[in-house]
């Protein structure tokens, strides 16, 4: 394991662009539940039937007690761990460049990275069906549901469901990064998710060095990642950080 943090020290040390893909698992760390996998919000709940758009639309009382309720629990005690603060040390030393996350927590900006592309969305933040007034999730108050706008309208998270596309901006702009990046990032997702899955691919195909830092093999694993690192996030991250930081100074 110290061998291969060295080796990804060693890259990102030299690193112009680097560029980050992260997913659930960066912030499983943080009190987030990851919606795939071992434990996922999928294995409790049908997600046809509570998180696809026309669920919602059809029924918002129930989407909300089900699912975004729990979620916004979630979220209000969340705080960014160990690895969302070692990404903002990479973008304060000027190696990381802009995050592209699957995650809908908004961990990236309160630890304080600057320029996140939210793939799909923000749960944090809510919009008005009617006049689409835009409002805090931590400010709504959850004891009639689903809570209103003071317009009447109803409150719907502004992260995408099932059912909707990716916003266009997020998707050309995610993939004009990738393209661009001489390093890569991947923490923390399955790899599975498209279109995000394909960012690691265009980051490769256009000559971009593959970390990978995930807690088990995925299928970039054997694939493309130039170098593999299993391992969680909240304990990986500080410690590359802390390499790139020596070799920084030694400069």
């Amino acid at each position: 394991m110290a061998e291969l943090i060295q080796r990804a020290a060693d890259i990102l040390a030299t690193s112009k662009s680097a560029v980050v893909l992260t997913g659930a698992g960066i912030s499983v760390e943080s009190g987030i539940p990851p919606f795939r996998g071992k434990g996922g919000l999928w294995e409790k709940i049908d997600p046809m039937r509570y998180a696809h758009i026309n669920a919602f639309l059809n029924d918002p009382a129930t989407v909300w007690k089900v699912l975004i309720k729990e979620m916004k629990q979630a979220l209000d005690r969340a705080r960014p761990n160990a690895g969302h603060m070692g990404l903002v040390e990479l973008e304060r030393l000027g190696i990381l460049k802009t995050v592209i996350t699957q995650n809908v927590d908004g961990l990236h900006q309160m630890a304080g990275n600057k320029d996140v592309i939210e793939f799909h969305g923000n749960f944090a933040r809510l919009r008005c069906l009617d006049c689409s007034r835009h409002i805090e999730m931590a400010k709504v108050s959850l004891a009639k549901l689903p809570p209103r706008c003071r317009c009447g309208g109803i409150l719907r998270p502004c992260c995408i469901f099932f059912g909707e596309l990716i916003p266009h901006r997020a998707l050309i702009r995610s993939q004009q990064a990738s393209a661009d990046c001489d390093v890569m990032l991947v923490i923390g997702t399955s790899a599975e998710v498209q279109p995000a899955a394909t960012m690691p691919f265009i980051a490769k195909d256009n000559g971009a060095f593959i970390i990978e830092i995930n807690p088990e093999p995925t299928p970039l694993t054997a694939s493309i990642s130039n170098l593999p690192v299993m391992g969680r996030a909240g304990t990986i991250v500080p410690r590359l950080v802390e390499e790139v930081r020596r070799r920084l100074a030694q400069v």
